[in-house]
């Protein structure tokens, strides 16, 4: 399905929960009243209007970090089977430590029950009626939509193989148009790609459901007129598209939506897409997370987060800057430039673990690297003074860096940010890691990253960038807190 689509989908099904999340908070709060076994209670106006906006709240953001919204169009019923009982055992989790939070005594855990098991059926029910219904539609005239391929390759056959995938949604191909013109009236168009059968006018392929005509491009005003096209998409080479001005300026002046398959750099494998700069057309290529709404909500969370723990540990910092200045000479906070987003550099903070000369002495240490590459890693560096192996151990010496998170120069999960002099040793393909805000933890933390060589940690940082979501970030913060009590760090 076009993204466009998939995420006006998205936008509409996640306003239709909700307001079914909505109908099963109600309905719950007056079916308490007919249930003995559940202690009754009353919510003030403002109370029940906080509960509801908070309860909408959280499934929204399970919902859209269990990535229910973005694959909306699948309409899989068993995976919108599991992703319902997944989003309410996690948003039923979230709503309880909620009401443990705000104190909200009066709402028993019954009643939380009662919810999520009304509203999981509602959202069960709604969603595979939503199914059965978009079924039901595309069997309409209106409810389908009619596609012209122009182009007989490869590409242009490939195309043709996820439309018949989104058939489901109403999509159809109607015919293939020849990239150049044919010799002579009916030729045969053998020369195409991938099983053209020797039938004249027809297109074939083996992994295509069916057989397709073939057009001259001749032919392709005639049938913008003749037959009902809802869009033209143009699978061509740069070179044939610059020859058909004269059909783009047709279907302009019919008013028919054209499509044109960027496949003018086929071995650039980033995300693209189309941007304005005020009235000048961008293509833009990024191989980098550029979905603005969740880097934004991920950007919110890290203040969320990092300013309820500097207040929450506030004292403990106290007490681990006063140890510090007790066992050991120097300064309590040890800062140290680093390379963050896009090589911005910035001073990233730590509570002091090493003697006070400790970059001076960095020569003496170089032969104990435990590690290849332009990285320096040794698990019993002579410099770390004794009370820093524990503050190591535990990796509280990393808690200043809170403060980076909430300047905006870190996140909580990211690449680890990189000393200058080791990027400038850096190979082309390893600066990628640059190109995502640099973290307290990433993947290569769950795997030791004292084990892992250096080629290994720059794939997993690659691989974080590659596949980021919010939940991936969730998974990776839950998954480091043991590593951080049992004393491993991360």
């Amino acid at each position: 399905m076009f993204s466009r689509r998939s995420k006006i989908l998205g936008v509409v099904l996640a306003l239709g929960d909700t307001a079914v999340t909505a109908v099963a908070f109600e309905l719950a709060y007056i079916s308490r009243q007919h249930i003995d076994s559940l202690r009754l209670f009353y919510l003030e106006r403002v109370v029940f209007a906080g509960v509801l906006i908070s309860i909408l709240a959280i499934w929204g953001i399970v919902g859209a970090v269990l990535g229910l919204y973005r694959r909306a169009e699948l309409f899989d019923a068993p995976q919108l089977v599991r992703d319902t009982i997944r989003q309410a055992f996690w948003s039923a989790a979230l709503l309880i430590c909620w009401v443990y939070v705000l104190k909200l005594g009066e709402i028993s855990r019954s009643f939380v029950f009662l919810f999520v098991a009304i509203n999981t059926i509602l959202l069960l029910v709604t969603r595979l009626s939503a199914r059965s219904l978009r079924r039901l539609r595309r069997r309409e005239p209106l409810g389908r939509r009619y596609y012209v391929i122009v182009g007989t390759g490869e590409k242009a056959v490939e195309v043709a193989y996820l439309m018949e995938a989104s058939e489901d949604l109403g999509h159809q191909v109607m015919a293939f148009v020849r990239e150049r013109p044919a010799e002579r009236p009916g030729a045969d168009v053998s020369a195409a790609p991938r099983g053209v059968p020797g039938e004249p006018g027809w297109l074939e392929a083996g992994q295509l459901r069916r057989r397709y005509p073939v057009r001259d491009l001749s032919e392709l005003p005639e049938m913008l007129h003749d037959h009902v096209v809802d869009e033209v998409i143009f699978a061509v080479s740069k070179r044939d598209i610059e020859q058909m001005e004269d059909l783009l300026l047709a279907c302009e002046e019919e008013g028919v939506k054209v499509r044109i398959l960027m496949n003018f750099f086929p071995h650039l494998a980033g995300q693209v897409s189309l941007e304005k700069l005020y009235t000048l057309p961008l293509l833009t290529f990024s191989t980098t997370p550029e979905n603005e709404y969740l880097l934004f909500l991920k950007r919110v969370l890290d203040v969320l987060m990092a300013g309820a723990l500097l207040v929450a540990a506030a004292p403990f910092f106290v007490v681990v800057a006063v140890a510090i200045a007790l066992t050991s000479t120097g300064p309590i906070i040890y800062s140290q430039v680093r390379c963050g987003l896009n090589g911005r550099r910035f001073r990233l903070y730590k509570f002091r673990s090493m003697c006070r000369d400790a970059d001076l002495r960095r020569t003496e240490v170089a032969h104990l690297n435990e590690t290849d590459g332009p990285v320096f890693k040794c698990a019993h560096d002579p410099r770390v003074t004794p009370l820093g192996r524990f503050l190591r151990k535990f990796s509280i010496d990393e808690w200043p860096q809170l403060i980076n998170i909430l300047a905006g120069n870190m996140s909580f999960v990211g690449p680890r940010p990189p000393l200058p002099e080791e990027v400038q040793r850096y190979e082309r393909w390893q600066r990628r890691r640059l190109r995502m805000k640099p973290g307290l933890t990433c993947l290569w933390a769950l795997e030791g990253r004292h084990k892992l060589d250096f080629l290994s940690w720059m794939r997993l940082d690659l691989h974080y960038i590659d596949h980021w979501s919010l939940l991936l970030d969730i998974r990776i913060l839950l998954r480091s807190i043991p590593h951080v009590l049992s004393g491993k760090g991360v």
